[in-house]
């Protein structure tokens, strides 16, 4: 990229919503920006904001959004798939009218809720998906019977499955409730294999009863609810454009 090309820094920062062009040159001569790991201080410096890695005070910038990036709640009883042959509701149901067709990163079955990742970025998507990226996922997991501290101890040491050793990265006690015989745990792990928190909580004999993902590397589902979705943030997704490795 010669001079001539490029944009301005503070022009990217101010189209990025960072701050006024005015604001964007103090925040520069400050030494808080950086491109491609290097402080800048120059003003009028030039960069390729869709190659360029851009940070201020430490936090991706994304480049401008040429693709759709959503999370959505997605309700019980749904089929992780824009069409369902078999007339099941799927996730086209629940997405914004005129956006262009989208896929979803990853999956949940059909019983479980919670945050599923949509968008038409082919390449951010293949490579959240990917397990050599190792996007951590959180679960919030009702499960049938009260789980002692032992019980809780099997499961962070890891289960064996059917397809392979299983090791939860943490588990987390909400609640116990011995009225009711049910415990509530916070399971976070890398693993995408399917239906991989049932199938851990089956081996050691608690059930899931109900099961929502809260949490997908960066982003967090929040107080979104059932059946809706928003927009991605600037600092998700720079996140996720770090943790993708882009």
């Amino acid at each position: 990229m010669t001079e001539a090309e490029g944009v301005r820094l503070q022009k990217v920062l101010a189209q990025a919503g960072i701050a006024s062009r005015r604001a964007a040159e103090q925040l520069i001569d400050e030494g808080r920006v950086e491109v491609n790991g290097n402080v800048v201080i120059e003003q009028g410096t030039r960069v390729d904001p869709e190659r360029d890695t851009i940070r201020v005070d430490g936090s991706r910038i994304p480049p401008a959004r040429r693709h759709v990036y959503l999370a959505l709640n997605k309700p019980a009883r749904v089929i992780s798939t824009m069409d369902d042959p078999e007339g099941r509701a799927d996730l086209s149901e629940f997405l914004p009218r005129n956006v262009p067709r989208l896929f979803h990163v990853g999956r949940l079955d059909g019983e479980t809720t919670g945050l599923l990742l949509m968008t038409n970025d082919g390449d951010l998507a293949q490579r959240l998906s990917h397990p050599s990226y190792e996007i951590a996922k959180v679960y919030l997991a009702e499960v049938s019977g009260v789980m002692d501290n032992a019980a809780i101890k099997r499961l962070e040491k890891g289960v064996k499955l059917e397809d392979g050793f299983v090791r939860p990265d943490k588990v987390k006690l909400v609640s116990r409730s011995p009225h009711t015989e049910r415990t509530m745990l916070e399971i976070t792990l890398h693993s995408g294999a399917n239906r991989v928190v049932r199938r851990l909580m089956d081996a050691i004999g608690f059930p899931v009863r109900k099961l929502s993902r809260i949490a997908f590397g960066p982003v967090r589902l929040g107080r979104l609810p059932l059946g809706e979705t928003r927009e991605l943030t600037r600092e998700e997704l720079g996140k996720l454009f770090d943790a993708a490795g882009m």
